[in-house]
């Protein structure tokens, strides 16, 4: 779940304990492209204020203005399909003639908002179910990698607290890190016993931490929606927090040095009590080979196959693809205008910075 969605939630409560007309709107199938993946959502007041999007903003505009027109107050959650015609897929800004259903459901106390929210601030994972025939909603247990599905007679969704990134070091690419982690919603955290370090971390919304990397990941209490990247160079400091992450069920561990730097540290890490696919699991050097080489740079490609792994997608560009030689690539110039001599260029072989 995205901290935005929970601020959907929060506000679809607010709006409910106000005693105000609101519709919870829920993305639950898609064919084709579709701008929003299945379990999105967004709530709509009776005046049109909106929170969270199921699209690139067209179909919100349809919903705002039916909304406001008093066509959706209905009593019971319903279904309705955008995009189910190529002029329709236009108007409505759906790529590629996709189609998009949502399940809009009337808000009430019987939504379960404040016990669901609860639960969630309490770093619960919940399954939420929706009956379509008669509005009412159970909470329960959910499941990591639940998904969102819907029947002719419920709806089914997951929520969850926000994935977490614990940033191993307090160093200039940590802040690179940190940002571009807030970006894409993780909920951050600073580790680093150096007070020379924490005392310029001026980061707002980071947790920071000052303890032993090492005894903090054991207190976090890793899950499959954890990251930790380990960005100090110290061994002293990355060894052993790498230890405990990789004997956990975090999704990405990344460790910063050369390729060299690496394997010295796969072979210290054999000294312990991990098996080999244990090691297997660590990113080094971090991040997608993409020639970087300055630390915005870096944390980029640390970012990016960090949401790789999270989405499940293969590792195509690894750091391997360094021995390889580096195809030449023409310049535009050179196809527009085949009488002039342009020289062509190459990829960087190295990126010592990562």
């Amino acid at each position: 779940m995205y901290n935005t969605d929970l601020e959907v939630l929060e506000t679809a409560h607010e709006w409910v304990r106000q005693q105000r007309a609101a519709l919870l709107v829920t993305v639950v199938h898609t064919w084709g492209s579709s701008p929003r993946p299945v379990g999105s959502m967004m709530a709509i007041r009776e005046d049109g204020h909106v929170r969270g999007s199921v699209s690139g903003g067209c179909i919100e505009d349809d919903l705002i203005a039916q909304m406001r027109e008093g066509t959706l107050l209905q009593t019971l959650p319903f279904t309705t399909k955008y995009g189910l015609t190529a002029d329709e897929a236009h108007r409505f800004g759906l790529p590629c003639g996709g189609t998009l259903e949502l399940v809009l459901e009337p808000l009430s106390q019987q939504a379960q908002l404040a016990p669901l929210i609860e639960r969630l601030e309490e770093g619960e994972l919940v399954q939420r179910t929706l009956d379509l025939t008669t509005g009412a909603v159970k909470l329960a247990a959910g499941a990591v990698n639940g998904q969102t599905a819907c029947t002719d007679n419920a709806l089914v969704s997951f929520h969850g607290p926000r994935y977490r990134l614990i940033i191993i070091g307090a160093g200039q690419l940590s802040h690179y890190v940190a940002r571009f982690a807030q970006a894409l919603d993780y909920a951050v955290t600073v580790c680093d016993p150096r007070d020379e370090y924490m005392q310029e971390w001026d980061i707002p919304g980071v947790v920071c931490a000052r303890e032993m990397p090492d005894d903090l990941i054991l207190a976090a209490r890793l899950d499959a929606r954890t990251a930790v990247v380990t960005l100090t160079h110290d061994p002293k400091l990355d060894d052993m927090a790498l230890l405990e992450a990789l004997n956990s069920p975090a999704f990405y561990v990344g460790a910063v040095g050369s390729r060299s730097n690496n394997a010295a540290r796969r072979d210290r890490l054999k000294l312990f009590d991990l098996h080999d696919d244990q090691i297997a699991r660590l990113h080094g050097p971090i991040g997608l080979h993409l020639g970087a080489r300055t630390p915005p740079e870096i944390a980029l490609a640390i970012m990016a196959e960090m949401t790789a792994c999270r989405n499940g997608v293969p590792i195509l560009q690894t750091h391997a693809m360094r021995d390889e030689p580096a195809p030449a690539v023409a310049d535009l110039a050179n196809t527009m205008a085949p009488s002039k001599t342009v020289a062509a260029t190459a990829m960087p072989a190295t990126s010592p910075a990562q």
